[in-house]
């Protein structure tokens, strides 16, 4: 058996990865235990690795700073990804509102950690570990470290504290989200309160106002009556397919994809608006007309990515309309300006053998989508790691700051995934890929940690200022999560999983936001996490170097 020894506790890269891949296993194993039907789901992981390294159970030193770095890296990576299609306009519509409510969040709790010191119950270095602990953030720890050093101050006791907090950091989010979902209507989903402006809403009109009586409908984007597009017009109970040319004329009716801020005005332009109800799913389109076909067709050509509808003069060519287009859950209204991208799924109307050519000029390959574009992964790894290397020097600071292993490579997944059809970057993975390899970095990050954290990890508890800093985090944790996560439902009319996923941004807890995805069926949380994330992350490691030069100024 001394080769069984010799691969476990010799130094090695072999024994690195058996060790990490153990750890991994038996803690996700233990996450599918739940108990009341509540789990911690990956956070098992971090507890195995403690567990394995108080034990005395370690690996070479460098290779656990690379995984631990590539896992987290890799985590954060994928979300930025997966979530950048709808960030924009998330952020367009709330985002700000979201982030001034993070940025409460960052306020009540460096308060609290502040509280202890006042009290004299514990120096200023030992509450920024404590804070940087207790919010899972281990840049703010280095940032705080760093100037801690150049005020001649001694770094162990933020060291230690954070290292003792940050479990209570890791479960504390949780705890509140748990009994935040208690005040969710009916104990979880979504509230009926969240409106995506930028949903494609499906009307119908009769054209009633004198002042486009024989208005093309090309004409009409001067009245200012928003964006929208005209799929079909009835003359005289006959439909026709509308385009540019097509002209309007009295008692015609009109159907009309847009949004929803945009009915009153449409009402208005239009002349009177009915009342089909044309956004239920048991509409048969095909039914409308029978010379007409509504399908949905696949983007899966790679030249096609990165174009505007209108480049592809669809209706000239082929006499087909695209009405809607549906991206990362969301139907947008397919406006001659909306740029395509590799799994756009878009429904159009014409006649048969029109969508066909459409069909084989779209590609509407479902295998093609399968196989993940790896260049842009690993491209968007460097761009992220440049990034967040960046120096950011601002007034009042000794040294410059930095987004870091975890900002910047979220920030490039969001722009990559939002602007990268722009540039003709294919920036779509399935679903599943995604999380897959969103989970396979956390579960690698959380492993290295505990381990890292392990050794000593029992004495330090015992420590009687351990208590101290324990009891500390707990309301630095749990206080400001739960106070944010109220006022974001109640005041702000948010629904649970939104609310959840700006908490973890927040608090730079991507353990916290796979419980809530693990309980949420879409990408809400993954969207408002990635809203807040940059900015509070950032603001953390400002506030843990300013917070330290002032009290030894």
């Amino acid at each position: 058996m001394n080769w069984l020894r010799e691969t476990l506790l010799s130094h090695s890269a072999i024994q690195a990865v058996v060790v990490i891949c153990l750890i991994c296993a038996v803690g996700l194993s233990l996450g599918k235990m739940r108990l009341r039907g509540i789990s911690l789901g990956v956070a098992y992981v971090f507890f195995t690795g403690i567990l394995a390294g108080a034990l005395g159970l370690d690996i070479d030193h460098d290779m656990l700073v690379y995984a631990e770095s590539f896992g987290l890296i890799l985590f954060v990576y994928m979300v930025g990804l997966q979530v950048g299609p709808g960030f924009v306009s998330t952020f367009r519509h709330g985002g700000m509102r979201l982030g001034g409510i993070s940025l409460a969040l960052v306020a009540l709790g460096t308060i609290m950690a502040l509280i202890p010191v006042a009290a004299g119950l514990m120096p200023v270095g030992e509450a920024m570990g404590v804070l940087c602990g207790a919010t899972t953030n281990t840049p703010a720890l280095g940032a705080a470290q760093q100037t801690l050093e150049e005020v001649g101050q001694s770094t162990r006791g933020a060291a230690l504290a954070c290292a003792v907090t940050y479990p209570i950091g890791l479960v504390g989010v949780i705890a509140a989200l748990i009994v935040l979902k208690r005040f969710a209507p009916h104990g979880k989903g979504e509230p009926e309160v969240e409106n995506d402006e930028e949903q494609a809403f499906i009307a119908s009109f009769h054209v009633e106002n004198p002042a486009i009586f024989g208005k093309r409908i090309g004409e009409l984007a001067d009245y200012g009556a928003g964006e929208f597009v005209v799929s079909r017009v009835w003359h005289d109970g006959k439909a026709v397919l509308a385009d540019d040319d097509t002209r309007l004329e009295s008692a015609d009716r009109v159907l009309v994809i847009t949004r929803q801020a945009e009915l009153d005005r449409l009402t208005v332009l239009f002349g009177q608006r009915d009342e089909e109800d044309w956004n239920n799913e048991k509409v048969d389109w095909n039914a409308l007309d029978s010379h007409f076909v509504s399908q949905r067709i696949l983007i899966t050509r790679t030249e096609i990515n990165g174009r505007r509808i209108g480049e592809l003069h669809l209706h000239d060519r082929f006499g087909v309309n695209v009405s809607r287009v549906k991206r990362a859950g969301l139907q947008l209204v397919a406006t001659p300006s909306l740029v395509l991208r590799m799994g756009d799924r878009l429904t159009v109307v014409g006649r048969q053998e029109g969508i066909d050519r459409v069909t084989t000029l779209l590609g509407n390959a479902v295998r093609r989508l399968e196989d993940p574009n790896m260049v842009t992964i690993f491209l968007g790894l460097v761009l992220g790691l440049a990034l967040g290397c960046v120096p950011l020097v601002l007034p009042g600071t000794s040294f410059p700051a930095r987004l870091g292993l975890a900002g910047g490579p979220i920030i490039a997944g969001i722009l990559i995934g939002a602007y990268g059809p722009r540039l003709h970057m294919v920036a779509y993975t399935t679903t599943s890929a995604n999380l897959m390899l969103r989970s396979l970095g956390l579960s690698m990050y959380l492993a290295c940690l505990g381990l890292d954290a392990g050794p000593g990890f029992v004495e330090m508890v015992c420590r009687p200022e351990a208590l101290v800093w324990i009891a500390a985090a707990t309301l630095v944790t749990f206080v400001p999560v739960l106070l944010t996560g109220l006022y974001c439902m109640k005041a702000a009319h948010r629904g649970f999983a939104t609310a959840a996923g700006m908490l973890c941004g927040a608090m730079a807890n991507p353990v916290a936001l796979n419980y809530v995805n693990d309980t949420d069926e879409d990408d809400k949380a993954s969207v408002s996490y990635a809203a807040v994330y940059p900015l509070c992350m950032f603001v953390r490691v400002l506030v843990a170097q300013i917070l330290v030069m002032i009290w030894f100024s």
